[in-house]
């Protein structure tokens, strides 16, 4: 039996593919998609505070400085989680819970990160936006990671003020000020992550119930969920009226067309059989918080 050439493989590439991965990994640690729409939040009302383009140097300071700041706590929450995330099949491959990354060093990368987001901030912008994406941060970790996901029903109806920190820091890079429409933005993305992560917590009871999380799911079962869905999205829509106070009925038409259409699905999971309403909740939620403040961010900048 003929044996199989050997195959000659150049020193340096084997090198680089370790070192790609190893940057995908500590990438991954960040959760770049979550990451992705809070700078969309945080972006969109930078624009709407300058009602226009506030200058290069402030938008880098808000991308560069609310990306680490978002990465860093998100970094530390994988850490912190990786006992549960090597249980769920939806995060048993996170480069922590197998393996490839050590737990310190996801630990002291997202302090790294943390830190550098508030710095940037604090030098390129004010110490304002620099402390509320501080703020957030350390919310998300030390209230939500640490104390209420594993404790409380209400881990997301008050963790998830963590989240809604970014239109603060976003007004905040571009005035040195938080305003109320800033305020009234932060009650949107407040009033979003309920019924956005319960229709999630929907399809994932199983590993939540099999790792003692006590999602909404898990504790009050899956009719109670659907109710609350619906209520919260009741509440939503009321909420994301209020900045056409400050952005005029345009805002107003376009805001209550998109709650319209969030609501009408929340309301499906009440009599829908099996949880297809609930995958296509989620995803649309994830739209609908892009377009909203699409829709603010352009309805500011053409009524200046």
């Amino acid at each position: 039996m003929a044996e199989a050439p050997d195959i000659a493989v150049r020193p340096g590439i084997g090198q680089w593919t370790g070192t790609r991965q190893r940057l995908t990994d500590y990438i991954s640690l960040t959760k770049p998609r979550v990451m992705t729409l809070l700078l969309v939040t945080e972006l969109t009302t930078a624009l709407m505070a300058a009602r226009g383009w506030p200058g290069t140097l402030l938008m880098l300071a808000a991308l560069v400085g609310g990306a680490c700041s978002a990465g860093g706590a998100s970094a530390i929450n994988c850490w912190f989680d990786r006992d549960i995330d090597a249980v769920m099949a939806r995060t048993c491959t996170r480069p922590v819970p197998s393996g490839r990354i050590a737990p310190a060093n996801a630990l002291w990368f997202g302090v790294a990160l943390s830190a550098t987001g508030f710095l940037v901030l604090g030098i390129a912008a004010n110490l304002l936006a620099g402390f509320l994406a501080l703020a957030g941060g350390l919310f998300y970790v030390f209230v939500y990671t640490l104390w209420l996901k594993r404790s409380s029903r209400h881990n997301i109806v008050i963790g998830g003020a963590a989240g809604a920190f970014p239109p603060l820091v976003g007004w905040a890079v571009v005035t040195g000020s938080i305003s109320p429409l800033a305020l009234a933005l932060f009650a949107v993305v407040l009033f979003w992550t309920p019924p956005h992560f319960w229709s999630l917590s929907l399809l994932l009871e199983r590993q939540y119930r099999a790792v003692g999380v006590p999602m909404l799911p898990v504790v009050a079962g899956e009719g109670e969920t659907r109710r609350a869905i619906v209520r919260y999205a009741l509440v939503l829509l009321g909420v994301s009226m209020l900045p056409a106070i400050w952005l005029g009925p345009a805002y107003g038409v376009g805001a209550l067309l998109l709650g319209v259409l969030l609501l009408e699905l929340a309301l499906r999971g009440r009599s829908a059989e099996g949880l297809a309403w609930a995958s296509r909740l989620f995803h649309f939620s994830l739209a609908y918080l892009a377009l909203l403040f699409g829709l603010a961010a352009g309805t500011a900048i053409l009524a200046r």
